[in-house]
């Protein structure tokens, strides 16, 4: 059976880092946020994931611990190798944001490093929400949950869309975290798979939510599909206070920002990838 498609049974640490793959490990991950510096771990961790051969690696990564899958998985590939570069300044933010008792979405979480840092950040009593909709990946995500001893952790195995039913899910072969219910790469090698999908407001009532403090949607370009009916449906109250996302080259892309900021929403936060709105007027979780 290939090691890329189900969880390994065997106990963590039985796929401890050895050989090439610790050397790069040590390596990689003491290397500095400079130009020569991510050259060199990205050289590194493309030579090391070959080596692998598909074989998963167990690791702390963001204080949690995964056993990851970095072959076909580029999220994976940046949670073994190099987490200081895994969204410093959107997990900084939500550092800073997120105190105490809270929920949080991890919409599109594919292993859980959001939904895990996130749990590190929380009391007991926080909620946390982890959705994949990939079946495999969503195994790889519910076994890291179960690593971390994560009770404030709930995964959830469904896409979020505009309906609630089936939908098809377009799966990139070579990195399963740029699936989407939207084709947003012509160039990509993409299979396709029904699964189920649910409204985020269907999912927030189901889960009883009386408020939402963040959410962080990574689904490729489909991100409209999730937050304009919930904007149309939702109460004002249940409207996240601090939204990361994608943002996509897509003119939808554009279209949900400006509506965003028509609601309230302010830009607090602008990377390579993500953007961060900000309700106005919304205080920090304690």
């Amino acid at each position: 059976m290939s090691t890329d498609s189900v969880v390994e049974s065997a106990p963590f640490g039985h796929f401890a880092p050895s050989g090439l793959c610790a050397l790069a490990l040590r390596v990689t991950r003491r290397c500095s946020l400079g130009w020569f510096g991510k050259r060199t771990a990205f050289f590194l961790r493309g030579v090391a994931t070959r080596s692998l051969h598909g074989r998963p690696v167990d690791v702390v990564s963001l204080g949690a611990r995964m056993r990851l899958y970095p072959s076909h998985n580029v999220a994976e590939k940046r949670l073994l190798f190099t987490p200081q570069y895994f969204d410093a300044p959107e997990r900084a933010l939500l550092a800073e944001r997120l105190k105490g008792e809270f929920v949080f979405l991890d919409v599109g979480a594919s292993v859980g490093g959001y939904a895990l840092y996130a749990a590190g950040l929380g009391g007991p009593r926080a909620r946390i929400l982890a959705v994949e909709p990939l079946p495999e990946v969503f195994e790889r995500l519910a076994y890291n949950i179960r690593q971390s001893d994560c009770a404030n952790v709930k995964a959830v195995s469904c896409a979020l869309a505009d309906i609630d039913g089936e939908i098809t899910l377009f799966v990139n072969t070579s990195n399963q975290g740029e699936s989407s219910v939207r084709i947003v790469s012509a160039e990509a090698r993409v299979e396709q798979m029904r699964v189920r999908a649910k409204k985020l407001l269907t999912l927030a009532r189901e889960e009883s939510y009386a408020k939402i403090d963040a959410i962080k949607l990574d689904v490729e370009g489909a991100e409209d599909l999730v937050l304009d009916p919930f904007l149309n449906e939702a109460p004002p109250a249940l409207w996240p206070r601090l939204i990361i996302m994608e943002f996509s080259l897509l003119r939808v892309g554009a279209m949900l920002e400006e509506r965003l900021r028509g609601l309230g929403y302010r830009e607090i936060l602008r990377t390579v990838e993500n953007v961060a709105y900000e309700l106005a007027g919304a205080e920090p979780s304690r």
